[in-house]
């Protein structure tokens, strides 16, 4: 488990380190201002869709049905093909109307700045179709348990957008907008060619192939598996969504903000996000396969091992990131963006975003893996009911909070959703299981380490600040 947690973590590491050399450029060359603005809304619109179709709903469904299915090939080709047809349905509308899905995804924006944005999102939405392609083969490689050439790819969109970068870095905001979104439609091409590599090599082409061969004949063989999954994905796609749908609230509510309120999010979502992928999100991708399995083989005991050493290793990293992240928030923002076109009004604004995410970050992480319980356990149902209870609870802190606190407010507002969500998912898996997990020298260890933590980078805060600034 802890080969596979470390190959998704470097892989996510490497990844995201260039993804903060591509943000530091683009801080630099663009800022936080309008053109940055115009470019993170029509590169959130893809992530939007694809976040919701494909990444965390498709796989935690997938896997289990995919284990399931007595029939593996033509099951996954007739899945695929469904999905590809929608969102190529979706990306073609996008195409067709770009300033209707661009006035939907930031109302606060005037007539023009639509006018100037539209053809930009119709170019960012052909990432969708291809990364949908990417996840679903990702999902079959983490089913024979290779997880590297997924953790791995994501470095390739960001080489692509940091060679943007580079060639348009003489030009106009709006040409060096116009580089970035065919960057982003070239990265996302370089990780499907190495996602079918991949597949060949793990020997996976000749099951898809004979899958799409035989898709006609033996269709409905499979119709029990389909339904099955159909029934189970629609209420894991709304339970993953609602993490999409409060960010896609956050992008309309900041456009109704003082301009580059939208850059404040995305920069501090980025740093945010590091800690959370790195180790959260690269510790479930690994143990979920591992966890179904066992649950399907009615091994209840071995999951749950597997669980409590994860929750471990999660807590004390989460925690220190935390502390860490909340303590020197300002001292990483300037170290990371404050450059060029980037001020110091723009650190500021940058680093109470940050803050107020950073007191999410230890329940954001640990519930991304308690979820996993319910997912493998096929209770998707009561996950969305808890992502439900979570949006509502954001929204809720996001319109009480957005006009005392501004842009900041709505990061809060995230953060108790983070926890709303934290706590119903220890209910359903079980509060009695959770204590017994804390029933261990570790929450001593977690605790006094904490404490000890915290008051270091205190102590060495002037310190840290007067040579890093």
């Amino acid at each position: 488990m802890f080969k596979a947690i470390f190959t998704n973590s470097f892989g996510i590491l490497f990844s995201r380190i260039l993804g903060f050399i591509r943000d530091l450029l683009t801080a630099s060359v663009l800022g936080a201002n309008i053109y940055s603005d115009i470019f993170f809304i029509a590169f959130k619109l893809p992530n939007l869709f694809r976040r919701i179709f494909a990444e965390g709903a498709f796989t935690q469904v997938f896997i289990p049905a995919f284990a399931k299915s007595k029939h593996k090939g033509v099951f996954s080709a007739n899945i695929f093909i469904v999905f590809v047809s929608i969102i190529l349905v979706i990306t073609l509308l996008v195409n067709l109307l770009p300033a209707l899905a661009t006035q939907a995804i930031a109302v606060g924006f005037d007539e023009k700045t639509i006018e100037i944005a539209s053809p930009f999102v119709a170019i960012n939405f052909w990432y969708l179709p291809l990364i949908f392609a990417v996840t679903f083969l990702s999902t079959m490689l983490q089913y024979k348990h290779h997880f590297a050439t997924s953790a791995f790819s994501t470095a390739l969109l960001n080489l692509s957008l940091i060679f943007a970068l580079l060639l348009s870095q003489d030009k106009s905001q709006a040409d060096i907008v116009y580089y970035l979104s065919w960057g982003v439609v070239i990265g996302g091409l370089m990780q499907l060619g190495v996602h079918v590599i991949a597949i060949y090599k793990m020997g996976l082409s000749k099951l898809l192939i004979g899958g799409f061969r035989h898709l006609r004949v033996k269709s409905k063989i499979i119709k029990k598996d389909t339904r099955e999954f159909r029934r189970q994905f629609f209420p894991a796609m709304w339970g993953n969504s609602t993490a999409q749908v409060s960010a896609f609230l956050d992008t309309f509510l900041a456009s109704f903000l003082i301009t580059g309120s939208i850059s404040y999010l995305y920069y501090a979502n980025r740093i945010f996000q590091l800690p959370l992928a790195l180790f959260a999100i690269a510790t479930s991708i690994a143990l979920f396969p591992r966890v179904a399995r066992y649950i399907k083989n009615k091994d209840e005991e071995k999951a749950l091992l597997f669980l409590q050493k994860a929750f471990w290793f999660l807590a004390f990293l989460l925690t220190a990131s935390a502390i860490g992240g909340l303590v020197l928030s300002r001292e990483i923002t300037w170290l990371l963006f404050e450059r060029g076109a980037f001020n110091a009004e723009d650190t500021q604004n940058t680093t109470l975003v940050l803050q107020m995410y950073m007191i999410g970050l230890l329940p954001f992480g640990l519930q991304k893996l308690f979820v996993l319980w319910l997912y493998a356990k096929e209770m998707q149902m009561k996950a969305a009911k808890i992502a439900t209870y979570s949006l509502a609870t954001y929204i809720i802190f996001a319109l009480s909070l957005i006009s005392p606190m501004g842009v900041s407010g709505l990061a809060l507002a995230s953060t108790v959703g983070g926890f709303v969500s934290f706590i119903l998912t220890i209910k359903v898996f079980g509060v009695k299981n959770f204590f017994e997990m804390l029933r261990s020298k570790n929450t001593i260890y977690l605790l006094l380490g904490a404490v000890v933590f915290t008051g270091l980078l205190l102590v060495f805060k002037d310190f840290i600040s007067s040579y890093v600034l």
